[in-house]
């Protein structure tokens, strides 16, 4: 047993001699190595020189191509902002020739195009066919397309009423930029078709017929403004779509009428019908409509908004 674990002289040696070859290839490295060549170990500035020059080399490449993609995006939304433009335009009759900057961009016409066509009107020009106006440059054959059928060329002698009335509302349409709506004849019109104008509900259609049917119809535009409760803002936008072709007045004979046919009026009530019979009750009969300057409660602007509807028979 004790012969294991001894060992004899040249086993010791050898041993030994092992150990410090061990030690020695461990040392040798670290006594020789060269001072520069160890990078410290908290030294990074080698990479951020290293990432500098990639960032540096990648960015010289893309420069062309940040270029064209600026270039497409500019281009791009040029585009959708003129598809933009015809998205939201409104579409109404107008005149080229007089119609107003406003009116122009309501219609989607650019800017550039729409000095185009003042400073070609400013200079003298005048369209005188519909046609004429996609010969300025910047009207595209696509917006021409569009407006075409809106487009109404004024005549300059206006010899008819159908005429005058045709360049009033044009002008009136053209000024204001309106969207396109029906034309109501006020005296034939039913609440639906007061209905359909802008402002407009049932209430107020009825009150509208109401006031046309106690005053015996209407003879002029104007007076649609005075229905009871309409306000004059929304009288003014309807106002560009209203006619009147059809006057077929309903008419009270004063010389018979008692006061209370003709206080249900709403231009006489109880006050002026009361002073004309009371007249007519002391001086007889009318012998015109002018006789009514007679009666004291009756001025000349009251004769003139009553006579239209004042027979003697």
């Amino acid at each position: 047993m004790t012969d294991y674990l001894t060992f004899t002289r040249k086993e010791r040696i050898g041993i030994l001699t092992i150990v410090v070859f061990i030690v020695l290839i461990w040392i040798l490295p670290q006594v020789f190595k060269s001072p520069g060549s160890q990078i410290p170990p908290g030294d990074s500035s080698w990479i951020k020189e290293l990432t500098s020059l990639q960032h540096k080399e990648h960015d010289s490449g893309s420069v062309a191509a940040a270029d064209d993609e600026s270039l497409n995006q500019h281009s791009s939304n040029q585009r959708g902002k003129e598809r933009l433009n015809e998205a939201v335009a409104e579409l109404f009759y107008f005149d080229p020739n007089n119609l107003s900057v406003d009116g122009w961009k309501k219609l989607g016409i650019r800017e550039k195009t729409i000095n185009i066509i003042h400073n070609y009107l400013t200079k003298g020009g005048h369209f005188e066919k519909p046609d004429d106006l996609k010969k300025i440059y910047g009207v595209h054959p696509a917006d021409f397309d569009r407006l075409r059928p809106y487009i109404q060329i004024l005549t300059k002698n206006a010899t008819s009423v159908t005429d005058k009335f045709n360049v009033e509302f044009i002008k009136r349409s053209s000024q204001a930029g309106n969207k396109k709506y029906d034309l109501v004849e006020i005296n034939t019109a039913d609440t639906a078709a007061f209905v359909a104008l802008p402002g407009i509900g049932s209430k107020l259609a009825a009150r509208i017929i109401n006031f046309r049917d106690k005053l015996g119809g209407f003879y002029s535009i104007d007076q649609v403004g005075e229905t009871y409760g309409l306000a004059d803002s929304t009288f003014q936008k309807i106002k560009t779509w209203l006619k009147l072709e059809t006057i077929s007045l309903e008419k009270i004979n004063i010389n018979a009428a008692t006061k209370d046919e003709m206080k249900s009026h709403p231009y006489l009530k109880w006050t002026l019908a009361n002073a004309i019979v009371e007249y007519r009750n002391q001086h007889g009969r009318f012998s015109s409509v002018e006789d009514l300057k007679n009666v004291g409660a009756i001025t000349e602007e009251i004769l003139a908004k009553i006579k239209p509807y004042i027979s003697l028979e």
